[in-house]
């Protein structure tokens, strides 16, 4: 942050540039800041969400693999999810998650 004439800080240039930029799959970088590491990693993981690429990988990976993956990634969002945040964010459930009448699934 700068201390403007006013003596009100703002954010310098550079960190407001990082801060809105969107990148693309050549700018990703990791571990040079927070905040790019997060743009970076926000950037992977649409890439990787990509139907074709997941369907890919997918055929690829040997069960024991998917396994791991599964069980790190879903780890991941237990530790930085609400129930409610996972239903919605990754679900994509609209109203948390849908209860059905028991004996009616």
């Amino acid at each position: 942050m700068k201390v403007g004439r006013s003596g009100i800080q703002r954010p310098s240039l550079r960190s407001t540039f990082i801060e809105t930029m969107t990148l693309t799959p050549s700018q990703i970088c990791f571990g040079l800041s927070e905040q790019l590491d997060q743009q970076s990693f926000s950037c992977f993981l649409q890439l990787a969400g990509r139907r074709e690429f997941a369907d890919i990988l997918s055929r690829r990976l040997s069960e024991q693999e998917i396994h791991a993956f599964v069980d790190f990634f879903t780890g991941i969002l237990k530790r930085n999810f609400s129930e409610e945040e996972y239903h919605r964010l990754f679900l994509q459930y609209e109203h948390g998650h849908p209860h059905h009448p028991e004996g009616t699934e």
